[in-house]
């Protein structure tokens, strides 16, 4: 569908874009989810012929009266912010089992509805597709243009070498700029205040449309700074409850955890595993997850953090640029099949971003800042490597905001964020 016809926006091309269409020819229905303001709606429509949305007065008058006119319409067809009217979960299933055409429906949500007995799985019928923020390439427009492809590296091939580098003042506007496509291309004053609106909404309303919360707003605000603070690290939810009892009083355990389950289910946040695989050695594997916000510009917000901050904590900036460069890993793998996790093990060893792929290739990433720190990068990534007991990885990599483009003399690959392409 051409969405400058029904919005009046002109598409953008998503690195998900092959990943939906291929799950539009494969089974019934696509579920695209993702954080509020990603760009669902948008790439729903581009892959859709007919759509309706289910949160507009119309649609939940027509619920009220059958719900099924809401499933009428050409395939795909888009049902927008389908949690609004959960019953057409089910009604699209029926529809799907009495089909043996694939690609019948795409349905959209922000947010991941608490479990009902009545809604049945779709296991086998639908395909859950996520759906994140712009990576760097999409915010610069260059998700077409050269550069180095994951895809390519996976199969065995090497960046072509270049000496060309970035100022840190672009890597510090690339943190900064926000991922959520109306906001892109905005005033960073205009930006600043629109992604402290989406927190504080995030506190106020969007949580409770989930659950019934005690906790005031603040505390859910101050919770997400934590968490912006602690991004791209291990935490535990004890480190958590500490960081806001420094200015509020903490929230207990179980409600710690629940706003953290909340968080995850309206994509304001997004958990990275450990890696389970067997060792060399005697060390034992980290188990704490990192927590990373929906976008890097929300955590420096979050963080009450601008260009000259950021520029004069370079630890704070280095934390968001490897926030930055795992949710854009998390885009490219998955739409891949694949999955990122992380590695820490009990002797110190540790790599950023552990890369599987279904048929057992893997792939171990460091984040760097600077150029600088390649080498040291290569030294910890090849050390870590060694630990597994696996095979080879496809490749080493060492990804920098400043760097240059090369094949190290180990083999390790090192290249620069705004060049990584699906």
């Amino acid at each position: 569908m051409d969405t400058s016809a029904v919005t009046g926006v002109t598409y953008l091309p998503r690195a998900v874009d092959p990943l939906v269409s291929r799950a539009l020819g494969t089974v019934g229905a696509v579920i695209l989810e993702g954080p509020r303001g990603c760009g669902k709606t948008m790439t729903g429509l581009h892959h859709s012929s007919s759509y309706i949305l289910l949160d507009t007065p119309e649609a939940q008058a027509a619920s009220q009266i059958d719900p099924r006119m809401l499933l009428v319409g050409d395939s795909p067809r888009l049902l927008d912010e389908w949690q609004t009217i959960p019953q057409v979960w089910n009604l699209a299933r029926r529809e799907v089992d009495f089909s043996a055409e694939p690609g019948h429906f795409i349905l959209t949500g922000s947010a991941v509805p608490a479990t009902d007995p009545a809604r049945h799985t779709g296991a086998a019928r639908f395909i859950r597709v996520r759906q994140r923020t712009m990576t760097w390439a999409e915010k610069n427009g260059d998700l077409d243009s050269d550069g180095v492809c994951l895809h390519d590296l996976l199969d065995g091939a090497a960046p072509q070498a270049s000496l060309a580098t970035v100022p840190l003042t672009e890597v510090v506007a690339g943190v900064l700029r926000p991922g959520f496509p109306r906001l892109v291309s905005l005033p960073r004053d205009i930006v600043a205040h629109s992604l402290d609106s989406y927190i504080k909404d995030t506190a106020t309303t969007d949580l409770n449309r989930l659950s019934s919360l005690r906790s005031e707003p603040v505390v859910i605000e101050q919770l997400i700074a934590a968490l912006a603070r602690s991004t791209a690290t291990e935490v535990s939810q004890a480190t958590l409850r500490k960081d806001i009892a420094r200015v509020l009083p903490a929230p207990s355990e179980g409600t710690m955890a629940k706003l953290l389950e909340l968080l995850e289910r309206v994509f304001m946040i997004e958990r990275v595993q450990p890696w389970a695989t067997p060792l060399r050695s005697r060390a034992r594997l980290r188990r704490s997850p990192a927590y990373h916000l929906a976008d890097p510009s929300l955590a420096a917000v979050a963080l009450r953090a601008d260009a000259d901050d950021l520029t004069a904590d370079l630890e704070t900036l280095g934390l968001l640029f490897e926030s930055a460069v795992i949710h854009d890993l998390l885009v490219y793998t998955e739409a891949l099949g694949g999955s990122v996790s992380r590695y820490r093990d009990s002797n110190g060893y540790e790599i950023d971003a552990v890369l599987s792929l279904p048929d057992g290739r893997w792939a171990a990433v460091e984040v760097k800042l600077g150029g600088g720190q390649v080498q040291q990068g290569a030294a910890s990534l090849a050390a870590a490597v060694a630990q597994i007991d696996a095979p080879p990885p496809a490749f080493r990599a060492v990804i920098t905001g400043t760097g240059f483009t090369a094949t190290l003399p180990d083999g390790t690959l090192t290249f620069p964020l705004h060049l990584l392409r699906p």
